[in-house]
């Protein structure tokens, strides 16, 4: 059983050695200019081991982000029973910001250096949006392809992209208070 435990750990430190040494280089040289074997080199690996883990240069610097809004489309679906969309969502951000470290910030320069993986970012955000947008409409009655769900759903999502790049203490409760007033002026279904 330690074994297992230990080789789980051993797993997971070089995950997060690859997928730090891939943002440190995205950030620092640019997506395209850095190749797998350099991201190898930084992470004290072989190109095998980054290819095993992220098959993909691409994959690799999706997952943090892939991970963010699975995690989101998780808050959505599991809230309970008679908690609304817009509460789910600030429940969320908040956890989101409490938990915020190193890895984040330095994700974040990747992004700020990488405007097309930024692009991809707000893309896959996207499949969120639609799904929100089903859920917002199921809450207040809307149909699912009314106007109300699917541009409230993409203001929030703009919020959270704002939030989660660069933001200030008391800036969600700015953004809460302008989704508030936006869905506020929103028909009912």
């Amino acid at each position: 059983m330690t074994g297992d435990t230990l080789r789980e750990r051993s797993k997971a430190r070089r995950r997060e050695a690859i997928l730090t040494a891939a943002y440190e280089l995205f950030a620092k040289q640019g997506f395209d200019a850095t190749s797998i074997a350099d991201i190898a080199e930084a992470a004290e690996v072989s190109p095998r081991t980054v290819t095993l883990y992220f098959p993909t240069k691409l994959e690799l610097a999706m997952e943090h982000f892939n991970t963010f809004v699975e995690q989101l489309a998780s808050a959505l679906h599991a809230r309970p029973t008679g908690q609304g969309i817009l509460d789910t969502v600030e429940q969320w951000l908040r956890e989101q910001a409490d938990s915020q470290d190193k890895f984040d910030e330095l994700y974040d320069q990747m992004l700020q250096a990488n405007p097309q993986l930024k692009g991809l970012c707000r893309g896959r955000l996207t499949d969120v949006v639609q799904d929100g947008a089903r859920l917002l409409a199921e809450e207040q009655g809307w149909r699912p392809d009314d106007f109300a769900p699917r541009i409230l759903a993409a203001t929030v999502a703009s919020v959270i992209s704002e939030l989660n790049h660069q933001s200030d203490p008391g800036d969600l409760e700015t953004a809460m208070a302008f989704i508030r007033a936006a869905a506020a002026t929103l028909r009912p279904g």
